[in-house]
């Protein structure tokens, strides 16, 4: 059991039998009364997103979340395959689970794959990626100290703002918090 006023953003919780990520956590203190702890919650399993106020000594059941370091390999349709690292088993992901990880995902890019027992509910990627620009204007020579940017679409589809100087091609690393250029790789 976890003390709502322990919760933090991506713990997962169980209530009323169905998984929850914490998205947002807000504890309240009102001035009279007692606090409360206000949280927005992602349905693990079926993707909706709930509001949810409880009292600060309300208890929920934490779960347990294993994670296992994962290849990707291909999408097919809306299923994402990833390959465990140590025993090669090839696990499928829906498009639900993976959620907006997918924008960073190229091919034979290493992850997290979240498990609930024998249930795939999610993956993680790293702080940063790298990924090559797919298409974007063509870099203009000298435009390096302007501080203007650019959209660049990368190989997953996402598109980046980035400097004048970068072109099709490059390789960049890429922020997954903020989804903002930081480098070159």
């Amino acid at each position: 059991m976890i003390n709502v006023t322990d919760m933090r953003r991506g713990i997962t919780v169980e209530m009323d039998g169905n998984l929850y990520q914490v998205l947002e956590y807000a504890h309240i203190k009102n001035a009279r009364g007692s606090a409360q702890v206000k949280v927005k919650l992602k349905d693990v399993r079926g993707g909706h997103i709930i509001d949810k106020s409880f009292q600060a000594t309300a208890k929920l059941p934490r779960v347990r979340i294993e994670r296992l370091a994962v290849q990707y390999l291909y999408q097919d349709g809306d299923l994402f395959y990833f390959m465990n690292n140590e025993t090669y088993d090839q696990t499928p992901v829906g498009r639900e689970q993976v959620g907006e990880a997918a924008r960073y995902l190229a091919e034979n890019a290493n992850c997290d794959l979240l498990m609930y027992g024998d249930e795939a509910i999610g993956i993680e990627v790293p702080a940063a990626v790298v990924l090559t620009v797919a298409e974007t204007d063509p870099g203009v020579k000298g435009d390096t100290a302007s501080g203007a940017t650019k959209p660049a679409k990368m190989e997953t589809g996402l598109v980046v703002n980035v400097p004048l100087f970068i072109s099709a091609g490059d390789k960049l690393k890429i922020d997954t918090r903020s989804g903002e250029y930081t480098e070159r790789a």
